[in-house]
């Protein structure tokens, strides 16, 4: 059984392809549902960062643009439409999907493929430069390393459930 995907399975859209827009809807919608689903349970957002889930799909199976869009999107609607996540923290969650959008697309453009290892990579990079972000945004520690200290298996979902997502849920 095959790990990784190979370069013909990753497409990087750019902003002039409606395809780039319906995928970037898709994982937007995603990313309102599933923090639904995860709000159900206590600190479940917290704990299962489910905001960041399709931002990760998203962007590394179709690009940085694709990425950004829903990174972009998702927390705005969510908060708007939700009160989740609360306006207060929308600039270091938005700094962070966007980190992750970012570091997502240019892993697999350089890579050309999902694997546990580089979607470890990426998760880290976006969570510990986010977290520095979020320190210097909200001048709290605490609210910066939430995410390490509560949200472990919200990122190890990331890691395991992008991985099967990317490598074999969506395919081509």
């Amino acid at each position: 059984m095959q790990n990784t995907i190979t370069a013909a399975d990753v497409r990087h859209l750019g902003f002039n392809k409606v395809e780039t827009y319906v995928a970037a809807m898709l994982f937007i919608a995603g990313n309102i549902i599933l923090p639904q689903i995860c709000h159900l349970f206590s600190l479940g957002g917290p704990t299962w960062l489910p905001i960041y889930f399709f931002t990760l799909v998203g962007a590394y199976k179709y690009g940085w643009r694709v990425g950004l869009l829903t990174a972009l999107a998702s927390p705005f609607i969510n908060s708007v439409f939700f009160g989740m996540p609360a306006a207060a923290a929308l600039p270091a969650i938005t700094v962070k999907s966007v980190l992750l959008a970012g570091a997502a697309g240019f892993a697999s453009s350089r890579n050309n493929r999902a694997s546990i290892l580089t979607l470890l990579a990426v998760v880290l990079f976006y969570q510990v430069t986010g977290s520095a972000a979020e320190w210097i945004i909200t001048g709290s520690i605490a609210a910066a390393m939430q995410d390490f200290t509560i949200g472990v298996p919200g990122m190890l979902v990331q890691i395991a459930g992008g991985w099967f997502v990317i490598n074999r849920v969506i395919r081509g």
